[in-house]
């Protein structure tokens, strides 16, 4: 594939020398400022003051110059869309920026590619945004992600700033490490999870720019082949923004689980990271009758379900595989995490 870069119409050196210029550190606390003001808006239930306050940040020339920024630095920034667009000269990124304007802006359909899986058999599809849209959901994710953290479940840790797999893998420790620990874990993984969360949701539920929303929704995705298909639910995978809009799908969903038994004997915890999580539990009879029936509520209501073939009910003696980690508590009570088989294999080949 051959990669053009940006059209230069109407940029100059003035363009590159105001790129070159930018402060960065300031511009960043001024986004970081607006950040916290939206959060402490959202904490306060002013949600009013949130929509403003985000309006403002969406807006903004520090909140333009820095979604940019971090559209070129990202892993895929050399990647282009369908229109075979990059950016790399400093004119073609402050002309980008001075482009990002809700007025008149338009969609285009989504680059699908597919890469394997971790077995290796499956293709997994990634469906690549243009530049201008990649920028375009940077500029709202920075608006999205303090209301997302507001309302993130407090044992959640993927796709979230300063959390990470060893903080998921560190709340399963602390749930079944000592000896009165609970016994039985659910094992869930929801079934495609970013390919179907149902848009009719998501308009309702995200709290972000409902127009500029939906044109993302109805951006549709071309195969290789050229052929034009439209999406019905879920998020690409592959869009900025799209990891975001999955941690607020699936917010309250930890309270859910909790509020399935108001027994603290029942022990009854969890940890999740994007689509897959744990729940601990005294007995199976808990897990099984209590807590799996309200979670497939949960997710329903989203239009999701679990994958019956990856979620199951394990006892802490066999052992359990989690975000490529085994967890197994043996015969001296004491519970030990190493590499899982599969991930080792898949390491070495």
């Amino acid at each position: 594939m051959t990669v053009m870069a940006q059209p230069l119409t109407g940029a100059s050196s003035t363009l590159a020398q105001q790129w070159d210029s930018i402060n960065w550190k300031t511009t960043e606390a001024g986004v970081n400022r607006l950040q916290m003001r939206i959060a402490k808006a959202i904490r306060e239930n002013k949600h009013g003051k949130a929509k403003a306050l985000s309006w403002l940040l969406t807006h903004s020339f520090y909140g333009k110059v820095v979604a940019v920024k971090r559209v070129v630095q990202n892993k895929g920034g050399k990647t282009p869309g369908v229109d075979n667009v990059v950016w790399k000269t400093p004119q073609q990124l402050m002309l980008a920026a001075k482009s990002l304007k809700r007025r008149g802006y338009r969609t285009l359909p989504l680059r699908r590619i597919y890469i394997p899986k971790k077995d290796g058999k499956k293709m997994r599809p990634l469906s690549i945004p243009p530049m201008n849209c990649r920028a375009m959901q940077a500029l709202h994710l920075l608006a999205l992600e303090p209301i997302e953290e507001m309302m993130a479940d407090r044992n959640s840790y993927g796709f979230r700033p300063k959390r990470s797999t060893a903080d998921a893998l560190e709340a399963c420790f602390i749930s079944l490490s000592k000896g009165n620990s609970a016994q039985y874990i659910l094992e869930a993984d929801i079934r495609s999870c970013f390919d179907k969360i149902s848009h009719t949701w998501i308009k309702n539920n995200i709290p972000m720019d409902k127009e500029i929303l939906s044109k993302w929704l109805a951006a549709g995705y071309m195969e290789k082949d050229g052929t034009l298909h439209q999406t019905i639910d879920g998020v690409p995978q592959g869009g900025i923004i799209s990891p975001t809009i999955l941690n607020v799908t699936l917010s309250g969903l930890e309270k859910t689980i909790r509020n399935a038994t108001s027994k603290r004997k029942d022990k009854v915890n969890c940890s999740i990271y994007a689509d897959d999580f744990i729940v601990t539990g005294k007995s199976k009879e808990i897990l099984e009758q209590k807590v799996k029936p309200v979670i497939e509520f949960f997710l329903r209501e989203r239009g999701l379900e679990l994958s019956q073939e990856k979620t199951k009910i394990t006892h802490i003696a066999e052992g359990f595989d989690f975000l490529s980690v085994n967890i197994r508590k043996y015969n001296d009570g004491k519970l030990i995490r190493k590499p899982s088989k599969k991930s080792v294999k898949n390491f070495f080949g």
